[in-house]
């Protein structure tokens, strides 16, 4: 077998092991990580990319190591779900680096956080001015949470005492890339006949629709192939 075909056959065999351990391990791994999820990441992608380019490993040896970090790693979880300690050792505490208002210099050192990047984590949050905020917490996966002061919150019907109609269910997808949901319309008690009914409201026909989504609220989103927009804004 040539070295070409041996790198094209291995490659897939990677892909596909890749694939069924990230099948395993669930959207975690793949999600904003903590430290270990970070290491776990960059093990299994060290292994496979060893197993599809480097030909002196043995391919069941790096099958074998990438079995031995599935488990590690499913422990590891198992661990952490179970246990608080568990959870704390792998994964850490979050961090306060704003209390009342003032900045905490020392666990910003700790965890070697500049103001510059922690400003950049406000804008992302929404917030251009550091004097709006009460609280900020740093997650064991690196993002934020920020409490902002009782005169910067934004006001709620609540706060208003207007009354508040609960939406009890989620929004329903009707057409995705010009094909009717039918299962989605089964669950809800809907019909493509009264989906036909909405479409030739607005002189559209099926293939017509890239989606159609009912809302919580009972209005009908559409949004049709021709945009009908003479100068669409596609530059990055």
């Amino acid at each position: 077998m040539s070295e070409h075909i041996e790198i094209i056959l291995r490659t897939l065999l990677s892909f596909s092991i890749l694939f069924i351990g990230a099948k395993l391990l669930g959207k975690q791994i793949i999600a904003e990580m903590n430290t270990f999820d970070f290491i776990g990441a960059i093990s299994i992608g060290s292994i496979i990319a060893n197993l599809a380019f480097n030909l002196n490993i043995k391919t069941h040896h790096a099958i074998i190591a990438f079995l031995i970090l599935v488990f590690i790693i499913l422990m590891v979880s198992y661990i952490s779900m179970k246990s608080r300690i568990g959870r704390k050792v792998f994964a850490g505490n979050p961090t306060v680096i704003i209390e009342n208002g003032k900045i905490l210099e020392n666990n910003m050192r700790k965890m070697r956080y500049s103001l510059d990047y922690l400003n950049q984590q406000l804008r992302e949050n929404g917030i251009f001015n550091i004097e709006e905020v009460l609280y900020v917490v740093v997650e064991t996966n690196g993002r934020i949470s920020v409490l902002k002061k009782p005169e910067y919150r934004t006001v709620t019907k609540q706060d208003l005492n207007i009354p508040i109609k609960k939406e009890c269910k989620l929004p329903i997808e009707l057409i995705m890339d010009g094909e009717i949901m039918t299962e989605n319309l089964r669950q809800n008690n809907q019909t493509e006949l009264g989906l036909q009914c909405e479409l030739k409201k607005r002189n559209l026909r099926y293939k017509d629709v890239t989606y159609a989504v009912l809302a919580a609220n009972g209005n009908v989103y559409i949004d049709t192939y021709k945009d009908n927009i003479s100068s669409p804004m596609d530059q990055e």
